[in-house]
């Protein structure tokens, strides 16, 4: 698995620019599979930061309806990434 599969793509809510604002960390969609190590490498390697801390959360997905018929969506994994202060991603920023 490379840096290019196991961050899925930015999450981008009001809660993560909060996060981004307050205490410099950035909120990424990751493969399921992928642990703490994977992502740090990755992420150090995609944006050429420095990272400080990575905390993952496992989202189940939620189960939808059309009609009679009853389905899922798939599951998740969100991974919130710590960086150093003097670093930033340049994609949540807008430029």
């Amino acid at each position: 698995m490379n840096e290019y599969d196991i961050v899925v793509r930015p999450i981008i809510t009001e809660k993560s620019s909060l996060l981004k604002d307050a205490g410099n960390q950035y909120v990424f969609e990751v493969q399921r599979d992928a642990n703490k190590i994977e992502i740090r490498k990755a992420v150090e390697k995609l944006f050429k930061v420095k990272v400080v801390s990575v905390h993952v959360a496992n989202n189940e997905g939620k189960k939808k309806r059309v009609g009679r018929f009853t389905g899922k969506k798939p599951d998740w994994k969100k991974a919130i990434v710590k960086l150093n202060p003097k670093d930033k991603i340049t994609i949540f920023e807008g430029a």
